[in-house]
C-alpha cells in the first residue's frame, strides 16, 4: 500500500493515583446519600493514552507515518510533542477552543475498589471532523481505521468514507457497550476489515441481530483478538486462520495491548503482508506493551523486533518483515 494511513480514535490522558487504605473504612453505610470523602494518596501517574493515539504510536513505532484524526483541547501541547517525537502527524487534530482533552481520573485503594471519571471534553468536537480536506492534504488514505471515539464522529467517519469510496476498517470495540444495534450495524456493514476481541465479537452479534456468518458476509475479513492465546482471522467462506501469542512475553500491565495488536496488524497490511504475517506482527508488539506499563512507554530497535519475531514464528516471517521495519 503506498497511501496514507488516516487513524481515526480517541486521544486522552490517564490521571491514576492509589490510595494506601480502603475506601469502605471510610464509609458509612446509611450516610451514602450525604457522601463528602476526601483521600490523601500516595502518587499521581499520568499516562498518555486514547485508542486513535495508541495505535498512531505503534504504528510510528514500525516505521510508518499515520495520520492521527481526532479532537483535542489547547492543554495537548506536551503530548502533541511526544507524539510528533515519534513520527505521528499530529497536523490534522481539531483543537477545541473551549474544552480540555479527554481525560481518565482514577483513584485506586488496596482492595482494588476504586473511584473514577471520565471527561470526554474534546472528543465530542471529533464529529466536526471531515476526511476529505485531510486527504486532499496528505494523499488518497490506504486505509481508515474508525476506531472507539465520539459515536457521532465514529458514524459521520465511517459514512464519509463509504461515500468517498476509501477503504475502512472498524475497531468498534470499547463502544459496543454503549452503543446500539442501528450504530453498530452501521460502523460494521461493508468494512474491509472488522477488528474485535473475543467477548466483543459475541457482543456485537447480540446487538446486531446477526450471526457469526452474517457480520462475515458484510465485512471482508474479521481479527477477533485472544488474549494470550493469540488471534483468529476469518474470511466469509475460508478456514480460520489461528495465530498464537508471541513467545516469553513477560506480562505486567495490560492496558492498550489491543490497541498494539491493532498497530502491528496495520503496519503489516500498509507493508502488502499476508493476513498471517500481520497478525504475528500485531502480537510481536502487543508483547512489548503488555511489558511495560502504559499504552505507550514501550521500545525498540527494529534489530531487536525481528529477532523476536524470528523467536516466535521462526526465519521466513523475520526475514519477510526485516525489510520493512525502520524506527
Amino acid at each position: 500500500m503506498s497511501g496514507s494511513l488516516l487513524i481515526a480514535g480517541s486521544i486522552a490522558t490517564d490521571h491514576l493515583m492509589s490510595f494506601g487504605g480502603k475506601f469502605a473504612d471510610s464509609l458509612v453505610a446509611d450516610q451514602l446519600d450525604k457522601l463528602s470523602v476526601s483521600f490523601l494518596v500516595n502518587d499521581l501517574e499520568i499516562r498518555r493514552g486514547g485508542v486513535g493515539a495508541n495505535i498512531s504510536f505503534g504504528l510510528a513505532n514500525l516505521g510508518l507515518a499515520p495520520v492521527l484524526v481526532g479532537a483535542v483541547g489547547e492543554d495537548f501541547a506536551d503530548y502533541r510533542s511526544w507524539l510528533e517525537r515519534h513520527g505521528v502527524n499530529c497536523d490534522h487534530l481539531r483543537v477545541s477552543e473551549t474544552l480540555h482533552t479527554a481525560r481518565f481520573v482514577c483513584t485506586t485503594d488496596t482492595a482494588m475498589a476504586q473511584f473514577a471519571s471520565f471527561y470526554p471534553g474534546a472528543m465530542a468536537e471529533a464529529r466536526e471532523i471531515e476526511l476529505g480536506p485531510i486527504a486532499e492534504k496528505v494523499g488518497e488514505p490506504s486505509f481508515v481505521l474508525v476506531a472507539p471515539d465520539d459515536p457521532d464522529a465514529m458514524k459521520r467517519h465511517t459514512q464519509e468514507a463509504r461515500q468517498r469510496g476509501y477503504t475502512f476498517i472498524s475497531d468498534p470495540s470499547q463502544q459496543l457497550a454503549f452503543g446500539d444495534g442501528e450504530l453498530i450495524r452501521e460502523l460494521v456493514d461493508g468494512a474491509a476489515y472488522l477488528f474485535t476481541n473475543e467477548y466483543e465479537s459475541h457482543v456485537l452479534e447480540q446487538k446486531t441481530g446477526w450471526s457469526a456468518e452474517d457480520v462475515l458476509a458484510r465485512v471482508g475479513t474479521q481479527i477477533t483478538t485472544l488474549g494470550k492465546d493469540g488471534a483468529r482471522i476469518q474470511g466469509k467462506g475460508e478456514d480460520a486462520i489461528e495465530v498464537p501469542a508471541a513467545k516469553n512475553v513477560n506480562a505486567i500491565e495490560p492496558t492498550g495491548v489491543g490497541d498494539a495488536f491493532r498497530a502491528g496488524f496495520l503496519a503489516a497490511l500498509a507493508w502488502d503482508c499476508e493476513l498471517e504475517q500481520a497478525a504475528e506482527v500485531g502480537c510481536v508488539l502487543a508483547a512489548y506493551c503488555v511489558e511495560t506499563v502504559g499504552p505507550q512507554e514501550y521500545s525498540f530497535t527494529a534489530e531487536e523486533f525481528v529477532a523476536r519475531v524470528r523467536e516466535s514464528y521462526g526465519d521466513t516471517a523475520a526475514d519477510q518483515i526485516a525489510p520493512h521495519i525502520k524506527n
